[in-house]
């Protein structure tokens, strides 16, 4: 196994019982909105002079949402703030009303930034035949292949940070569908999360084997470590998927953002893994991906059709969200995607700072 100089936090084990270390660091802001929501969380502070900067700055100015460092990163942290939160910030400010206006305020355009999806099908069969047509669709650069057969170590260990603040919480946001729905369709997305969960085992729990691929590749496995890092192209698949898992009216696009997921995983996961064995890497860098060709095989066909089907079947006003919901997940893997070929191709880092 190639031998690489890592941070001492990354040579131990990933137990992860500090709370801080359990918890998103604060960030460098990237912009006024995103400093002034820092310093507003940070020092405690009325939350209505942010909601007032956002609405003067995201209503009136018709910015690119999904290429804008600032207003990405400022999504991702009010949607933290609902998730494994941020150090240093109380845990009431969830639910300050001028940051949930303020996010509100945001959320109006991102929406409509991560396009929609046309047509809508006819029926249940339709909708399982568009989902498959979904994850065959691949639009994007050929990541997977050169992984395999070109990458260097360093590109593998920059992939691995721009996937890690999603893996280190795999299948967190896609399980709060777990109580907005019932029946069959309910069962299905517990089947399919408990093996996410390792099946109540720590050391099988996929975002544990993302960080044991960490270590081995000499990276801090800390939630969120990298935040400064990632670009504002891999913030946005991040908040596409809050986005639908903290909003029930967009339960059928969380459902079918899993389809994708789980139908475009195994391919690209072995393709991973045999990257990593060329460079010299063993089974403790490999096993995440190694994991996944095997598992998404069976979850696909759950998700697709006993999830995914079944919820179309039942409610037929979930189909337009369900293929919309497949669509967004492509469409964001590929803008990082090729935010990241971009980069390599022109002899570039892919991260903002250097590891």
């Amino acid at each position: 196994m190639p031998s690489l100089s890592a941070p001492s936090r990354a040579t131990g084990a990933s137990d992860h019982t500090s709370a801080d270390q359990a918890r998103m660091p604060v960030p460098e802001p990237r912009g006024p909105l995103s400093a002034e929501l820092i310093g507003t969380m940070t020092r405690d502070r009325d939350g209505a002079d942010f909601r007032r900067a956002v609405a003067a700055t995201v209503l009136p100015s018709g910015r690119d949402l999904l290429a804008d460092e600032d207003l990405q990163l400022t999504l991702t942290l009010l949607y933290e703030l609902h998730l494994r939160g941020i150090t240093g910030v109380p845990d009431h400010r969830e639910w300050d009303l001028d940051l949930l206006a303020a996010r509100a305020q945001i959320e109006r355009p991102f929406d409509e930034a991560l396009g929609r999806a046309d047509p809508v099908p006819g029926s249940a069969e339709d909708l399982i035949d568009a989902l498959w047509a979904a994850g065959e669709s691949d639009d994007g650069p050929p990541m997977s292949h050169f992984m395999a057969r070109t990458a260097t170590t360093e590109q593998f260990r920059e992939l691995v940070v721009h996937r890690s603040l999603n893996q280190l919480r795999e299948a967190d946001v896609h399980t709060l569908g777990i109580p907005r729905l019932h029946g069959g369709p309910k069962a299905t997305l517990i089947e399919v999360q408990a093996d996410e969960y390792g099946g109540g085992r720590l050391d099988r729990m996929h975002a544990m084997l993302y960080a044991q691929t960490m270590r081995a590749l000499g990276l801090d496995d800390r939630y969120a470590h990298h935040i400064d890092h990632v670009p504002a192209t891999t913030l946005a698949g991040l908040n596409a998927l809050s986005y639908f898992g903290l909003h029930r009216d967009r339960l059928p696009e969380l459902i079918g953002h899993l389809c994708l997921v789980e139908m475009t995983s195994a391919l690209p996961s072995k393709q991973y893994a045999r990257g990593l064995r060329r460079l010299g890497f063993d089974a403790a860098a490999t096993l995440f991906f190694d994991e996944h060709v095997e598992a998404d095989s069976v979850h696909e066909q759950l998700v697709v059709r006993n999830l995914a089907g079944a919820l179309a079947a039942a409610e037929p006003g979930a189909r337009a969200g369900l293929v919309r919901g497949a669509a967004v997940c492509g469409r964001m893997d590929t803008f990082a995607a090729e935010h990241i070929w971009k980069s390599w191709q022109s002899g570039n880092s892919s991260l903002r700072l250097p590891l």
